[in-house]
C-alpha cells in the first residue's frame, strides 16, 4: 500500500474512451493509488492540443505526487505535456504499446491517402515526431509481444509486436526502463501483470524483470 496522496492519471488511447481504463483504475485503487481517468477525442483533436486540456484538470488536482499510466497514443499525449509543461509535480510516467517512434500502421495509412482513419493524431506523434523525452522525469515504457490484431492488414511490421504496435516502436531515447508482456495490444487493458508491473515503476522507476532478463 502506498500513502493515498499518490494519483495516478490515466490516459487512454486512439479510437476510444476512458471507459476501457476502468478496470485498470480499479486495480491502481486496490494497491492504494487514488485515480483520475483522463477522457479526450483522441481523433478530432491533436495529441498537443488533448496535452493542454490535460494540463488544465491537472492544476485543479489536490495531490502532492502524479503519476501517468498511458497506453497507446495517450503516451504521446503525456509527452506533450512534459514538453509544453514541465513543471508537473514529482511522480512518474508508465506507457504501455506507446509508438514512440512512430506507428507503422499510420505511417502506411497517411501514405496511402487513409490518414483520416487515424485524424489529427498524426499531428506531432504517430508520425514518429511527438516531442523529445528530456529524461527529467522517469518513465517507464511497457511493450506487447502476442501479435493478434490489426497487423495482418499491414504486413511487413517489425516483429516482434503486439499486433498493433512493434516493440521497437516502444523504445524511447532517455526512457529508465522497458519491459516486454506476452499480451496484445488491447489485453494490456485488461491484463493484471501490467498493472503490476506498472505499481513497480511508480514505486522505485524499475519494472520486476525476470532474472534472466537482467
Amino acid at each position: 500500500m502506498v500513502a493515498q496522496r499518490e494519483t495516478v492519471v490515466l490516459v487512454h488511447g486512439l479510437y476510444v474512451h476512458g471507459l476501457w481504463m476502468q478496470l485498470l483504475e480499479y486495480w491502481l485503487e486496490e494497491a492504494g493509488y487514488q485515480t483520475v481517468n483522463y477522457s479526450y477525442p483522441s481523433i478530432t483533436r491533436s495529441p498537443a492540443e488533448n496535452a493542454e486540456d490535460l494540463h488544465t484538470m491537472l492544476e485543479r488536482l489536490d495531490t502532492s505526487v502524479v503519476h501517468f499510466l498511458a497506453h497507446s497514443m495517450g503516451g504521446l499525449v503525456v509527452r506533450h505535456l512534459f514538453h509544453h509543461y514541465p513543471k508537473q509535480r514529482p511522480g512518474r510516467v508508465v506507457t504501455m504499446g506507446t509508438p514512440h517512434q512512430g506507428s507503422y500502421a499510420a505511417r502506411i495509412m497517411h501514405n496511402t491517402g487513409m490518414g483520416y482513419f487515424v485524424g489529427r493524431g498524426l499531428e506531432d506523434g504517430l508520425l514518429g515526431d511527438a516531442p523529445i523525452w528530456d529524461a527529467s522525469r522517469q518513465l517507464g515504457s511497457i511493450a506487447g509481444t502476442l501479435n493478434v490484431g490489426l497487423c495482418l492488414l499491414f504486413p511487413g511490421m517489425p516483429e516482434p509486436s503486439d499486433g498493433m504496435i512493434a516493440v521497437v516502436e516502444t523504445q524511447l531515447p532517455g526512457m529508465s526502463d522497458h519491459i516486454c508482456l506476452p499480451v496484445s495490444h488491447m489485453q494490456m487493458l485488461v491484463d493484471p501483470a501490467a498493472v503490476t508491473q506498472a505499481c513497480a515503476f511508480f514505486a522505485t522507476g524499475r519494472f520486476r524483470h525476470p532474472s534472466h532478463q537482467r
